[in-house]
């Protein structure tokens, strides 16, 4: 049985056409928005990130490592010893891009993504904690945590910068201290309620006592008062007014008494009380 040219020809052109849809295909890729790429030609990196946009590229024999060039954020842990030689425990949430300029450095150097975390951030996170730890004590970076942070985005950003790494912001997730600082803290705060409670109970006796001094005072300046009162003239008077006053705030109740006097009109009247006597 023979096969006719005419049946032959599509089948060529139908192989032709895929042979060079498939070499079309591997000869070019797109690089989307947010993206670098690294040409590799028989496993050696080219030089020049590919960026967005279609690029040309040797078929068959090439391959193109595409990165993320946008905002990542990875969370790294990182422990130090303070200038006081306590021991201080951190997280960092760690805002980064690559530099799509650098990119072809970084997948000649590091390689995946992950690398760069593991290898490139992961150490230099560490490593700047230690320096900005290391500059105050561990009640400094409680209480200049801020100053704190900024030592350590200054000592990582020069770090990453030479890896082609752009860091972009950190933030301190937890900062932790060893059971033993944070038994001393409370055991302080304690000792600076008690002086507190002391010092108050003190103002507290001091006024008091002040008070107490005043009220004597008043009654020393009352007696006084009074005792010129009777040298002058009419200070009998005063005297009888007073034992009414006394009698009445006794209840107002008419006594059965005998009232004597000197008959003068100018001594203290004397209260007797006659029920009292006879019974």
């Amino acid at each position: 049985m023979s096969v006719s040219k005419g049946n032959i020809q599509p089948v060529v052109i139908a192989t032709i056409a895929t042979i060079v849809a498939i070499v079309l295909a591997s000869s070019f890729v797109i690089i989307n928005p947010g993206q670098a790429g690294v040409l590799s030609v028989l496993g050696k990196a080219q030089n020049g990130a590919l960026l967005e946009g279609i690029h040309l590229k040797p078929p068959f024999v090439s391959y193109v490592d595409v990165y993320d060039i946008t905002v990542q954020k990875f969370e790294v842990p990182a422990e130090s010893s303070t200038k006081d030689l306590q021991d201080l425990k951190a997280r960092f949430a760690i805002n980064f891009r690559l530099v799509p300029e650098k990119i072809v450095d970084i997948r000649r150097k590091q390689g995946s993504l992950s690398n760069i975390v593991s290898k490139i951030i992961a150490p230099q996170t560490q490593e700047s904690f230690k320096v900005a730890a290391a500059r105050r004590t561990v009640e400094q970076a409680i209480t200049q945590r801020t100053l704190l942070k900024a030592d350590f985005d200054e000592a990582l950003a020069l770090r990453l910068d030479k890896y082609g790494i752009d860091v972009l912001d950190t933030s301190v997730v937890d900062l932790a201290f060893s059971p033993e600082f944070s038994k001393a803290v409370e055991e302080k705060q304690i000792a600076e309620q008690r002086a507190q409670r002391a010092v108050y109970v003190a103002q507290e006796a001091e006024q008091s006592a002040q008070a107490e001094i005043n009220r004597a005072k008043g009654r020393a300046e009352a007696q006084r008062l009074i005792a010129e009162t009777l040298k002058a003239q009419g200070g009998t008077l005063v005297l009888q007014k007073e034992a009414i006053e006394a009698w009445r705030e006794g209840g107002s109740q008419m006594p059965r008494v005998l009232v004597t006097g000197d008959g003068s009109g100018g001594g203290v009247p004397f209260l007797f009380n006659l029920a009292a006597e006879t019974e």
